[in-house]
C-alpha cells in the first residue's frame, strides 16, 4: 500500500516537471532560433513479484518438516481450476506474479535540435542558420553561443543582439561595421565572411572610426563570424536568454587542462566538446524561428494534465484505503 502511494507520487512530480518544461517552451514560442526542450522520463528499476507462501522444494516456506513429496497429498491435480494463466497451485513451481513498477523521474531535459522554419526579414543583420551551427556571442560571464541571428548595428558600428552582446569573429573579436558602409552594401556568406566595399579600411583620426576607402565598387572582406558547432549534443547546455554554454567548466570558458579533475580534463581534450567550424550555412536576411509547435505543445498540457490528475487520484485512493486500515480494521475486535 506504501508502495502504491510513492508510485504516484513520482508521476505526479514527473509530471510537474514535464508541465514546467511546456510552459517554458510556449513562453519562447516567439524567440528566433529557439530550440524546444524534452523532458526524458525514466523508470525506476523494477520488482520481480512472486507468490510469497509458496512451497520450496516441497516443504512449506519458512516452515521446516517432511515434504509432501506430490500434489496429490495436496488434494489438488494440473486440471485444478488454480492452473491458470500461468498461476499454479502446485507447491513444486514457484511462478513469478509479475514486474512491478515503482514509478518514474525526469531523467534528463534534453534540447530538440530540429531545424526551424525560415521567415525572410530583408534586413541585412538579420541572419539564419541553415543546418548545424552557433553564432559566438561575448557576454559578461564569457563567450556564448547562440541561433537567435537577430543582430543589429549600435551607433559604433558594433553588430550585437538585443542585449548588447557582441557579435564575435574568428579571431574573438568583435565585428565593426565601417562608418561609411551603408548596410545595402554589406554581404554575409553562408560560411559568415563579411564584405564590404572598397579595397582598405582607414582609421579616421578625427572619429577614431574605420572607414572604407579605396574603389568601392571593389569588395573586400572585413572579418568572418565565429560560426561553430560540436560533436557532441552534451558539449552544451542552455544557460538562458537564448544562450548556451560550454559544460567544461559550467560557465563557458575552457580551463587549463592542468587546473581540472581528470573527468573534466577528458572532455577538455575530446575533440566532440570543443568547437569547431560548423557544418551548416548562415542565410542573410533571414531568421530561424523556435522550433516548436504551439498546437503540439498545448496537447501535451493537456495530457499532462491528465495524468497528473490520475496520479492524484490513485495517491486519494491509497491514502483512504490507509485510513480505513488504520482507524477501522484494526478496532474490530
Amino acid at each position: 500500500m506504501w508502495r502504491g502511494l510513492y508510485t504516484a507520487a513520482t508521476g505526479m512530480i514527473s509530471e510537474l516537471k514535464r508541465t514546467d518544461v511546456i510552459a517554458n517552451n510556449l513562453a519562447n514560442a516567439a524567440n528566433a532560433g529557439y530550440k524546444r526542450d524534452v523532458a526524458i522520463h525514466k523508470e525506476f528499476h523494477k520488482m520481480l513479484i512472486k507468490r510469497y507462501y509458496d512451497f520450496n522444494e516441497g516443504s512449506a516456506l519458512g516452515v521446516s518438516g517432511t515434504p509432501l513429496g506430490s500434489m496429490s497429498k495436496l488434494n489438488t491435480s494440473k486440471n485444478d481450476v488454480t492452473q491458470i494463466k500461468g498461476f499454479s497451485a502446485n507447491p513444486f513451481y514457484r511462478p513469478g506474479i509479475g514486474e512491478l513498477g515503482l514509478g518514474d523521474y525526469i531523467d534528463e531535459i534534453a534540447v530538440d535540435y530540429q531545424q526551424g522554419a525560415l521567415e525572410s526579414t530583408g534586413n541585412t543583420f538579420d541572419l539564419a542558420i541553415v543546418g548545424d551551427g552557433f553564432f559566438a556571442v561575448q557576454t559578461p560571464q564569457g563567450v556564448r553561443y547562440t541561433r537567435n541571428g537577430a543582430f543589429f548595428k549600435n551607433t559604433q558600428g558594433y553588430l550585437q543582439d538585443i542585449r548588447g552582446y557582441n557579435l564575435l569573429d574568428t579571431q574573438g573579436n568583435p565585428i565593426r561595421i565601417p562608418d561609411n558602409v551603408p548596410d545595402s552594401r554589406v554581404s554575409i556568406t553562408g560560411d559568415g565572411i563579411i564584405s564590404i566595399p572598397g579595397t582598405e579600411l582607414r582609421l579616421d583620426p578625427q572619429t577614431n572610426r574605420w572607414v572604407a576607402i579605396g574603389d568601392m565598387n571593389n569588395h573586400q572582406t572585413l572579418a568572418q563570424i565565429q560560426f561553430v558547432e560540436f560533436g557532441n549534443r552534451l558539449a552544451t547546455q542552455k544557460q538562458g536568454d537564448n544562450l548556451y554554454y560550454l559544460v567544461n567548466d559550467n560557465e563557458g570558458n575552457q580551463p587549463a587542462a592542468q587546473a581540472v579533475g581528470q573527468n573534466i580534463r577528458e572532455r577538455i581534450m575530446n575533440p566532440d566538446f570543443q568547437p569547431r567550424p560548423a557544418s551548416g550555412e548562415i542565410l542573410q536576411g533571414s531568421l530561424e524561428k523556435s522550433n516548436m509547435a504551439i498546437v503540439t505543445e498545448m496537447v501535451e498540457l493537456i495530457h499532462n494534465h491528465r495524468m497528473y490528475e490520475a496520479n492524484a487520484k490513485a495517491v486519494q485512493t491509497q491514502d483512504a484505503m490507509l485510513d480505513t486500515s488504520v482507524n477501522q480494521i484494526a478496532t474490530i475486535g
